[in-house]
């Protein structure tokens, strides 16, 4: 399985021949190294409604007939824009698909935007745990530091977490830490971070942070790790 790292938190995962791209916030970023117009994934997972994560989610899956993997709030509105090819589920609910299967987890944060002048809520914001080649990856999305993290490790022992940050919006790095500990995976790799002055964080001194046993990675953007 690869996992490659495209800015804030877009993440591409290729295994067994499928493509999932995450928060594909390309256009407007000029931290991400992606064309919007090269991207043709098999699937696009959506971990919330801000714009800097929906991006350039409407585009791509219309251009690339990918299926989207999202709460069923921003489902309704991804089917609203004309897109009938969407994976509906809600916190929780775990579902299969040809690669593997997707969980949805809690995330603490907002998911909103404004539209013709008018703030529009989009639910729940939520992670992922990504299940593929007998491989657990967990994408936290936007979050606070919570405690039942500790469960999403036991649960799903995991290979791999992305971990946002940046502060101010998410967890900063010493909450991140936290969240590794509880998490109890084998790699953490730093997200959400370095794209607008706010976020403005070290990395190398974040997996430089964490504790004994956990491998910290830190990906530029357009690296990639194999697991």
């Amino acid at each position: 399985m690869k996992l490659s790292f495209h800015g804030q938190s877009c993440i591409k995962i290729q295994t067994g021949g499928k493509t999932i791209l995450v928060d594909p916030f390309i256009s407007g970023n000029e931290k991400c190294d992606l064309s919007v117009e090269e991207e043709m994934p098999d699937y696009i997972a959506v971990t919330h409604g801000h714009d800097d994560h929906v991006g350039d989610t409407i585009q791509i899956a219309k251009q690339s007939g990918a299926q989207i993997i999202c709460n069923a709030d921003l489902a309704d509105f991804f089917s609203l824009q004309g897109i009938s090819n969407i994976a509906a589920m809600h916190i929780g609910g775990k579902r299969a698909f040809d690669f593997g299967s997707v969980k949805l987890t809690p995330a603490f944060h907002g998911s909103a935007t404004v539209i013709n002048g008018q703030v529009v809520s989009f639910g729940l914001p939520n992670g992922f745990v990504f299940t593929a080649e007998g491989k657990n990856i967990y994408h936290a999305g936007d979050t606070g530091l919570f405690s039942d993290m500790k469960l999403i490790g036991q649960l799903q022992p995991l290979e791999l977490a992305f971990l946002p940050i940046g502060d101010n919006f998410t967890m900063g790095p010493e909450d991140a830490k936290i969240a590794a500990d509880f998490l109890g995976a084998k790699k953490v790799v730093p997200m959400h971070y370095n794209t607008f002055p706010l976020i403005a964080q070290d990395p190398d001194k974040f997996v430089a942070s964490l504790s004994t046993g956990i491998e910290g990675v830190k990906l530029e953007v357009g690296e990639s790790i194999e697991v």
